[in-house]
């Protein structure tokens, strides 16, 4: 039985408080039966997990945890359990590596994601994603690592912060690349196995081939990405959080190939030209994630993505349905595990969950568990050793109901590289008779082990309606390869009934690069529902629009394709709105040009509107990222660019511009687009008005609170906590002590509230009653994301202490502990020191007795917006 130490209760959800472990399974499902297999004892502060198809567990242990900076506390342990009881009974240390993150293990081979360090500072020097091998099965990596990507996150921030919006998960796909989970730093200079470089401004997905080549973005936009799930279809899904301080509200999405998230500049106010997630579920933080299909699992628990929530402490299931190239999700509670951080199932239906179990955003060397979970009904059943099966049983495997057992016996016979095992996988993905999960299985490995000598066959399977999604995307998956691919089966697709089909086609002529396929892609459809939002208002960037995604699709392609000359031909025609949509990114000067000669040819006034709102877009562009700037907790979210800046094609534009102006009667026009687009031209300057009266906020004095001591004030914190627990509270009265105790100095409770410290509107929806309790007596234990102290000396000799409220590439605006709101110009920043103690003093509780704090809490457990 695990005890849970009073110091560690508010990590805990009530129904475990102060329970033995068995108590905490009462909150799964009745179907389940979940045991201890690991505890603090060996893997303490598990960051990540992964488990090889025979059973082996891999734990990521990270005792530096998401916010520590100092190295030599990560390793990868290999955990066995030789009964099949539920319990770990041997243990090997794999490897040190430091900040471990994501893990996959295929074969003798470990993949890592990890932060490096120097051994000479001691300091990080980024990320990188590398294979260790375990060629004699011992236990222990054979060697040192063969790193595949290198300078995988940005060093500066994870130097100044750590590693918590750094390169998280990873997981492969039955297509044979390896999806790699980008955290908001971003990166610079990401360097693969071949020399290939590459930089991404924020996050998203990246992917790699498992030699460590071809390394390319898949996604972009989205904000703290932890892992991904991916489905048997190729289907890939995240769970990230986003919203910089309103809550920080979690998303759930759905990701295909080359979409546009948005996140920061354009998930606000441009809303139209994103891919938006399918639910925004309130207050969390995904973090790890996997597509459960397994055979043994109860129906109602399988084929579906299981998400885990650490701000929750909840493994989530979400139930996506089909809703034309995309799906619609309905989120269900599954497993309850306190800060859960990762999940993976072997080849036969053992699923693991490791729990951070409140070690701290710094790690604890004496915090964390390990469970796995299985069905009531579950026999174990061995998996066969891969390495010793035939060609003719790996083939089987191949057609197995199991997602494991196929991608396991897909990547064993690509290494093998045996022909007759490949002709058997084009047998598998050519016959009718075999489910879809198999023919799919069957198509990718055929695709990866064939290469340029597949095309033909791959080609023929295009005219199979049930596989042709996947054969089009398999010809468009490999760079190298599309020199061979013709690019009639994409244009004929363009009129598939099946948006899926449609999509891929989409994305494969975006891919292969031919100019003569933009004439196609521009006569996509845009529906009635791109329509940007109203000015200063948050527009729909987590409700499903299925009918955007084939148009958002295309825009990219042809932005991929530099088709400015079919783009602007395109302006006075009937395809008019997608080409300006996709010409909003083509910073070109003949694209300039031609905007401006389409206006003046133009007689239609709401066309001639859309031309000036794409002039207004391209006027600035976004400055190229050399990682010296970008991230923060609370970036500049307005857009359209973080750090925008001018380029050869903004004269001409400001002087049309201006001309077009000179009519005072349309002044306003230009003024509305000036400012929703950030140009700054100083001719359409707003109107100064006067300065509203800003309402008067009560005035408290924290210190005089903090002195006086009552009953909470004269006891331990654990008698204060288990007296929350047993005193149910007034939530009526707890809404007056809210204001009484100076709360709402530094608290919004509404969304219409001006937004000060850490949002309090949707707290109950984050974090349980005694995590509540825990905050408010001990705030210096857990600052919230965004709401960390700082220390800005600036020129003119000025110091200002707060938190930050707004940061870009120019300014950093800060609020401090009175609610004053300070603006510092970026170049007058001389130094900026983040505080270890939060700005909410401790004590502010201690003149409370136990009743009134329990009404404090109960308040506060009730607010859940």
């Amino acid at each position: 039985m695990i005890k849970f130490p009073h110091t560690l209760i508010c990590s805990l959800t009530a129904l475990s408080l102060l329970k033995p472990f068995s108590g905490y399974s009462q909150t799964a499902p009745p179907e389940l039966t979940i045991t201890r297999f690991s505890g603090p004892s060996i893997t303490p502060s598990p960051a990540c997990l992964a488990v090889a198809p025979t059973g082996e567990v891999y734990v990521g242990v990270d005792m530096m945890g998401s916010l520590g900076k100092d190295p030599g506390k990560g390793r990868i342990l290999k955990l066995v359990d030789t009964d099949n009881d539920g319990k770990m009974d041997q243990h090997t240390e794999f490897a040190m590596v430091d900040n471990p993150r994501g893990i996959i293990v295929m074969g003798n081979q470990v993949f890592v994601l990890h932060t490096t360090f120097s051994s000479e500072t001691g300091k990080a020097t980024g990320m990188a994603l590398v294979v260790f091998e375990d060629k004699d099965g011992d236990g222990k990596a054979d060697g040192p690592p063969k790193p595949l990507i290198e300078h995988l996150s940005n060093t500066k921030y994870i130097q100044e912060r750590g590693t918590d919006h750094a390169t998280n998960g990873i997981r492969m796909g039955i297509d044979g690349w390896i999806y790699i989970a980008v955290g908001d730093f971003g990166f610079h200079d990401a360097t693969d196995r071949s020399g290939k470089k590459l930089t991404m401004l924020g996050g998203g997905i990246i992917r790699v081939r498992p030699d460590g080549t071809e390394m390319e973005v898949f996604t972009h936009g989205t904000r703290n990405v932890y892992d991904v799930a991916i489905d048997p279809y190729m289907n890939v899904f995240t769970r990230e959080n986003t919203n910089d301080g309103g809550g920080w509200n979690v998303r759930f999405s759905h990701h295909i190939q080359s979409g546009e998230f948005g996140y920061p500049v354009l998930f606000q106010h441009f809303t139209d030209e994103i891919l938006p997630a399918l639910a925004d579920l309130g207050g969390g933080s995904g973090t790890g994630a996997l597509f459960m299909s397994e055979p043994n699992w109860p129906e109602k628990y399988n084929n579906v993505p299981m998400m885990a929530d650490w701000g929750r402490s909840m493994l989530y299931i979400h139930r996506v349905k089909p809703d034309g190239a995309t799906f619609t999700q309905k989120e269900e509670d599954f497993i309850a595990l306190p800060q859960i951080t990762d999940l993976d199932v072997d080849g036969s239906g053992r699923l693991y969950l490791s729990a951070w179990d409140g070690a701290g955003y710094s790690g604890s060397d004496n915090i964390g568990f390990v469970v796995r979970a299985v069905p009531n009904n579950w026999t174990y059943k061995a998996f066969p050793d891969l390495a010793k099966a035939s060609v003719e049983e790996l083939v089987n495997l191949l057609k197995s109901p199991s997602a494991v057992a196929r991608l396991n016996a897909s990547q064993e016979l690509l290494q093998r590289g045996d022909q007759q095992g490949l002709a058997a996988t084009l047998r598998i993905a050519s016959d009718a008779q075999q489910p879809l999960y198999a023919r799919v299985a069957g198509l990718y490995t055929y695709a990866q082990g064939a290469g340029k000598n597949g095309i033909p066959a791959l080609l023929e399977l295009t005219k199979d309606p049930s596989v042709k999604e996947h054969a089009l995307r398999a010809l468009a998956d490999r760079k190298g390869l599309l020199a061979d691919v013709p690019e009639q089966p994409f244009l004929d697709a363009l009129q598939d009934p099946s948006p899926r089909v449609h999509a891929a086609a989409i994305v494969g002529l975006g891919r292969l690069d031919r100019m003569e396929a933009a004439t196609a892609l521009l006569q996509t459809k845009v529906p009635a529902s791109f329509v940007a939002p109203a000015t200063d208002k948050e527009g729909p960037h987590a409700t499903p629009n299925a009918a955007i995604v084939l148009p958002h699709l295309a825009v990219r392609a042809l932005v991929a394709l530099n088709a400015v000359d079919a783009t602007v031909s395109a302006i006075n025609g009937p395809n008019a709105t997608l080409a300006l949509w996709a010409l909003r990114y083509i910073h070109d000067e003949k694209a300039v040009n031609g905007l401006i000669a389409a206006y003046k040819q133009s007689k239609d006034e709401k066309l001639k509107k859309q031309i000036l709102t794409t002039l207004a877009r391209l006027y600035k562009k976004e400055d190229t990222y050399d990682a010296s700037w970008w991230w923060g907790t609370r970036p500049d979210s307005h857009g359209p660019y973080y750090k925008a800046v001018l380029w050869e094609g903004s004269p001409v534009i400001e002087k049309f511009m201006k001309k077009e102006a000179a009519n005072p009667a349309r002044l306003a026009l230009f003024r509305d687009l000036d400012a929703r687009h950030r140009m700054e031209i100083a001719a359409f300057a707003p109107l100064k008005k006067a300065e509203p009266v800003a309402a008067k906020e009560p005035k408290v004095d924290l210190e005089k609170i903090k002195s006086k001591k009552g009953q909470v004030g004269k006891s331990s914190i654990e008698d204060v906590l288990l007296a929350v627990k047993q005193l149910k509270g007034d939530p009526a009265k707890g809404k007056i002590l809210f204001t009484n105790q100076g709360c709402v100095a530094c608290h919004s409770l509404s969304r219409s509230e001006k937004m000060k410290g850490p949002f309090m509107g949707q707290i109950g929806s984050i974090m349980n009653r005694e995590r509540i309790a825990e905050s408010i007596l001990k705030p210096n234990a857990s600052i919230s994301q965004g709401f960390a102290t700082y220390t800005i000396t600036a020129k003119g000799n000025k110091t200002y202490v707060g938190f930050i409220t707004e940061e870009t590439a120019n300014k950093v605006v800060m609020r401090d502990i009175t609610g004053e709101v300070y603006t510092v110009n970026a170049a007058d920043i001389l130094s900026r020191k983040e505080m270890k103690t939060s700005m909410m003093p401790t004590g502010l509780a201690n003149a409370l007795s136990y009743e009134e704090f329990a009404s404090l809490v109960s308040f506060l457990e009730k607010q859940k917006k």
